[in-house]
């Protein structure tokens, strides 16, 4: 027998807050999605095909923001997180399933995160510096260095923070603040050409690129798709809109609060839409027929281009970018593999802490061990890149069976429109897991 939902009171009346005060939750979806990877798959999107995909965009950021809506009206109409309505309605072990997937995903691809933050700080940071230790002189490595100090720094404030979730909505704030006075300021020192702008909104699609799935020629694996697949698989993450659900919990919004949950949706998809179109154009614009491999190369093709101060900015942009998911990420991972075991789930609960700290060990030492080595971690790429082939259509079908019950939605359930924009994204998701799986396969043909 079904669990009474609780039905928290929310912590003031809805009518008596400020538009701004709704906006928290998505605005953190928002940063943790819009990382290292999405910036630079935009800007490489923009590098090659320049403006032509800024379409696309549009509709990763309306299938985005369909699911973030759901997952967090799932949490205000449930009373609960997806996670604890699912071990409710199917049982703990669907929803242990659920939040060990996306916990391994997490902490798989935690170790790009904190590369990535290695990579911003190395665009403008010695590799090592000259320390006297006893009167001898000793090389000390300043990005692994780094790194260590930083994640320190962060699993120190998880355990001895009390207001976890509240200081991370402020910070995400100052950061998306940062992000966007950067790459605007680039965006108009870039001087796009507004016509062609214009046009990259109207669909189309670019001569020679032909739909196909990855091919194996040799040692290496061709995917005249791959830019475009990163792009959605980046820019539409059902990881991130799941774990909306779990946010608004904490901030207590319950059904009252239902029209602060749609405007912080939309505040935070067009955040996350917004940067990537002005990533996409500036590159477009700077870089034509230059995209880069890494975050640390994108920053120094742009330097001679953009000005020292131009370029100062975007480093400092791209330094907000990349500390974003580095924290998100791993809270993401440890609140809902917490939330999946049945135990208590709020940031500021032992467990999701204890189980965030372990994914950023995790990504911090295999960070380490690919800088001081110089080696890529294949196997665990691999490894996550076959997670998400189970993962995100896992979670996209759940926030749709769940959004779709009328005993946990009541007259929120997901009407016509949701449900064929939701169906349209579980599509392009199983689409991007099967091209995913194949690639996988193709690795170890």
């Amino acid at each position: 027998m079904s669990q009474p939902l609780e039905k928290p009171v929310s912590s003031s009346p809805s009518g008596k807050r400020r538009w701004y005060q709704a906006i928290g939750p998505a605005l953190i979806t928002a940063c943790v999605v819009f990382g290292p990877g999405s910036l630079i798959i935009s800007s490489n999107v923009g590098a090659v095909y320049r403006f032509q995909f800024l379409w696309l965009l549009i509709l990763t950021g309306l299938l985005m923001g369909t699911y973030v809506a759901m997952a967090a009206r799932i949490g205000v109409c449930g009373g609960a997180s997806p996670c604890t309505l699912l071990a409710r309605r199917l049982g703990r072990p669907v929803a242990f399933f659920v939040g060990m997937v996306l916990c391994l995903v997490c902490a798989t691809f935690q170790f790009s995160n904190n590369l990535a933050v290695a990579l911003a700080a190395g665009a403008f940071l010695p590799e090592r510096i000259n320390l006297t230790i006893g009167g001898t002189v000793q090389q000390l490595p300043v990005l692994p260095t780094l790194l260590i100090i930083l994640n320190g720094m962060i699993i120190l404030f998880l355990f001895v923070g009390r207001q976890i979730y509240k200081t991370l909505e402020r910070g995400m704030k100052v950061m998306v603040a940062i992000i966007l006075l950067c790459f605007v300021f680039n965006l108009v020192v870039a001087r796009p050409d507004v016509i062609g702008v214009l046009r990259g909104f109207i669909p189309s699609w670019p001569e020679g690129l032909q739909l196909g799935i990855p091919k194996k020629i040799g040692q290496t694996i061709d995917d005249p798709m791959i830019l475009l697949a990163s792009l959605l698989g980046t820019t539409f993450s059902v990881g991130g809109a799941f774990f909306q659900g779990n946010l608004v919990r904490e901030k207590n919004w319950s059904i009252h609060d239902y029209q602060h949950g749609i405007i912080d949706s939309i505040a935070g998809v067009a955040v996350l839409t917004g940067v990537s179109m002005i990533i996409m154009i500036t590159a477009a614009t700077v870089i034509p027929g230059k995209p880069a491999h890494d975050v640390g190369e994108l920053a120094r093709s742009l330097e001679p281009l953009l000005g020292p101060t131009s370029y100062t900015l975007f480093c400092l942009g791209l330094f907000a970018v990349a500390m974003n998911p580095i924290v998100i990420n791993a809270v993401i991972g440890g609140t809902i593999f917490a939330d999946g075991l049945g135990l208590p789930a709020r940031l500021n609960d032992r467990a999701p802490r204890i189980l965030t700290v372990l994914v950023m060990l995790i990504g911090m030492g295999v960070a380490l061990w690919a800088l001081t080595s110089g080696q890529r971690p294949v196997p665990l790429i691999i490894f996550g890149q076959a997670l998400t082939v189970i993962g995100n259509p896992l979670m996209a079908a759940a926030l749709l069976w769940l959004a779709n019950q009328p005993d946990i939605m009541g007259e929120k359930r997901n009407r016509l429109v949701s449900n064929l924009l939701g169906g349209l994204g579980f599509l392009v998701v199983l689409l991007v897991a099967a091209r995913v799986l194949w690639r996988v396969i193709l690795h170890f043909a």
